[in-house]
């Protein structure tokens, strides 16, 4: 039989890792979503409210299904992770409290108004809805990146018989690794409602459907990727050297160092490995010589703090967070290149409505965007989480001591539940989105116009 702790943390991570596929998605295009409503209220050009309602009807789905898969993640803390609850509760009951009042709530006020507004309201008031629909989704991402910053980096507390108690909310709030972290993750959200816009787009232009009415959407979706993607890897580079200060065990596991390297000798980069866990060494290793200080510290002869200088009972697993932070770094790349490559080619004028169907490599290399997006988000996380074990709150509560006391058999049940549920949603979700993309975006119907411009508002709450 499995131990308790094993199971619950398989169920979490189950949970954890089909609910963060919808979240980016969501804060992405609802971004796009109220620039292009935006464009349209100040050009007037009917292309642009098109554009707002076919990327809308995605939205709403991928909406709904973030809001379904969320909702058992907020029992688990209390069915699974009671002992963390009752020891940390205090604050993060309070952070995810503000993240379901002042973000959450601030969407469901609004996207009744986006989703039903079109034509009842004044385009300015509904402008405004898109505007806190998005609005909402990125403040929800800020106080779940919170929650999860302080379970990284605490501060702002004492401990109290057995319970931490917030001595100073500020310092807490603003913990050491909030910037970065969140930074990072809503960087990846933009990253990836890019990569849906333009691996949609490129779907079309791929089958010689709507061209004039997708191209310039790769073509956006690209320049936002060429920005956004060497800026995510300058924001993951300067994460990753803060975690030599904030969770050097990590970063250890991460760069596969068993042995403390001290300043003023050249490291070795492993590129690829296999960690033995047992013998504290690899069975096999591919590295590259005397380039791992200047690639982890940006110093050619700089110290890296090795797993030795920990107790076993402290260091992380090393094989999770190894190849996910690799997969991670190579999607982020790959994201990046394409991006570079298709504005490169827009720029050139090779991008046109008539030589667009000439640039099939082009287009296929979009047909891996979403899925590298995804992956990397999904090692990303799995690099953040398992490498800050063995704690729940790094350096002051473990994970064994944070579990609840389930019998493992009601563990097995509902995990095999949760994973036939997600199976099933996802499937069906696949399902309409693929049925939206066959239909494609409506281009004949009329544009609603509110029979009262200035008082639609209050036309609907009548």
């Amino acid at each position: 039989m499995f131990p308790t702790i094993l199971l619950a943390r398989a169920q979490f991570a189950l949970i954890a890792a089909f609910h963060i596929l919808w979240p980016p998605v969501t804060i992405g295009l609802s971004i796009a979503m109220f620039v292009l409503e935006a464009l349209w209220l100040v050009r007037g050009r009917e292309f642009y409210y098109r554009q707002t309602r076919f990327w809308g009807r995605l939205f709403l789905l991928n909406f709904t299904v973030g809001v379904v898969t969320g909702i058992p993640m907020e029992f688990a803390f209390g069915d699974n992770w009671a002992p963390l609850s009752r020891y940390a509760g205090g604050l993060l009951g309070n952070l995810l409290g503000f993240e379901a009042v002042l973000a959450f709530m601030l969407e469901a006020a609004f996207i009744g108004l986006m989703v039903f507004g079109w034509g009842t309201i004044g385009r300015r008031m509904h402008l405004f809805a898109t505007g806190m629909v998005a609005l909402g989704s990125s403040l929800s991402a800020f106080w779940i990146m919170d929650a999860n910053s302080w379970m990284q980096t605490p501060g702002g507390i004492k401990r109290v018989h057995h319970h931490l108690i917030v001595t100073n909310y500020l310092h807490a709030i603003l913990n050491r690794d909030l910037l970065l972290g969140f930074g990072h993750m809503y960087v990846a959200c933009l990253v990836t409602g890019a990569a849906v816009l333009g691996t949609v787009s490129a779907w079309y232009l791929h089958h010689g459907r709507h061209t004039e009415f997708f191209l310039p959407m790769l073509k956006g979706a690209a320049v936002a990727l060429a920005i956004l993607g060497p800026l995510q890897i300058l924001i993951g580079d300067s994460a990753g050297r803060a975690l030599a200060k904030t969770q050097p065990a990590k970063l250890a596991a991460m760069e596969d160092r068993w042995r403390t390297n001290p300043p003023g000798h050249a490291a070795s980069w492993v590129l690829l490995c296999w960690p033995n866990t047992k013998h504290r060494d690899n069975d096999w290793a591919v590295k590259i010589p005397k380039v791992g200080g200047l690639i982890i510290t940006h110093h050619y002869r700089g110290g890296i703090t090795g797993l030795d200088a920990f107790k076993r009972r402290d260091r992380p697993p090393v094989v999770i967070p190894f190849y996910a932070f690799r997969i991670m770094v190579v999607c982020g790349f790959y994201l990046a290149l394409v991006g570079l490559w298709t504005a490169a080619s827009s720029y050139r004028k090779r991008l046109t409505p008539e030589r667009v169907n000439g640039h099939r490599r082009l287009l296929k290399a979009w047909y891996l965007m979403l899925p590298a997006a995804y992956l990397a988000i999904e090692c990303g996380w799995f690099t953040r989480e398992v490498g800050r074990q063995p704690w729940v709150i790094y350096g002051i509560l473990p994970t064994a001591r944070a579990v609840s006391s389930l019998p493992p058999a009601a563990l097995i049940g509902s995990l095999a539940g949760f994973f036939v549920f997600y199976a099933l949603v996802g499937t069906v979700t696949f399902r309409y989105a693929y049925r939206i993309l066959q239909k494609g975006p409506d281009l004949t119907s009329p544009i609603p116009v509110a029979e009262t411009r200035d008082h639609g508002l209050l036309t609907t709450l009548r």
